[in-house]
C-alpha cells in the first residue's frame, strides 16, 4: 500500500464546499482574508471529537480577535452533525459534513485513514488560502487549542 502524502505548509488548497450542520454550504475561498482553522475529528459522538469541537466553541472569541475562523470536519452526514451540535450545545462553530464524495477533502489532504475516517488533525490556512500549519494528533488525542491559538498569534 502506497504512503500517502498530507497536505504540506506553504501548499495553495484547492477550493471546497461542504455542508454544516444546518445544511447551509461553507466554501474555503469565501474566507480569504481570514485564516481557516480545519479541525478534523474521525466520528461524531464520540468523546474525544466531542471535547475537540467544544474547545473550538469555548475558544472563538479569541479566534475571532485572531481573524481566524474554525470550523469541525469529519465523514458523518449533515443531520448526524445536526444532531450532535444541539448534543454538545454547539451554536457559533460550523460542523461541516465531509461525507459525499465520502471523505473527499480529507481524501485531497492526504488524512483520510484506510478506515474511511480522517485522522485527527488542524489544518490551518492562511489569508490567502495557502497551509500555514498542519498537524495529526494521535487518534485517541484531544488537540490542544492553547497550542494552536499561540501558533496564530506568532
Amino acid at each position: 500500500m502506497a504512503e500517502k502524502k498530507v497536505v504540506s505548509v506553504g501548499k495553495k488548497l484547492k477550493d471546497f464546499k461542504l455542508k454544516d450542520q444546518t445544511g447551509q454550504d461553507f466554501v474555503l475561498s469565501d474566507y480569504r482574508g481570514k485564516r481557516v482553522l480545519l479541525s478534523f475529528h474521525p466520528l461524531a459522538w464520540t468523546p474525544v471529537c466531542g471535547q475537540q469541537m467544544q474547545s473550538l466553541e469555548r475558544s472563538r472569541k479569541t479566534l475571532d480577535k485572531l481573524n481566524t475562523v474554525a470550523v469541525g470536519l469529519s465523514i458523518d452526514s449533515v443531520p448526524s452533525k445536526a444532531a450532535w451540535a444541539r448534543s454538545l450545545k454547539i451554536k457559533n462553530t460550523r460542523l461541516l459534513s465531509d461525507f459525499w464524495p465520502h471523505g473527499g477533502v480529507a481524501k485531497s489532504l492526504g488524512i483520510l485513514r484506510d478506515e474511511g475516517i480522517s485522522e485527527r488533525a488542524n489544518i490551518v490556512v492562511d489569508e490567502t488560502g495557502k497551509v500555514m500549519f498542519v498537524k495529526i494528533y494521535p487518534i485517541r488525542q484531544l488537540p490542544d487549542i492553547a497550542e494552536i491559538l499561540a501558533m496564530l498569534k506568532t
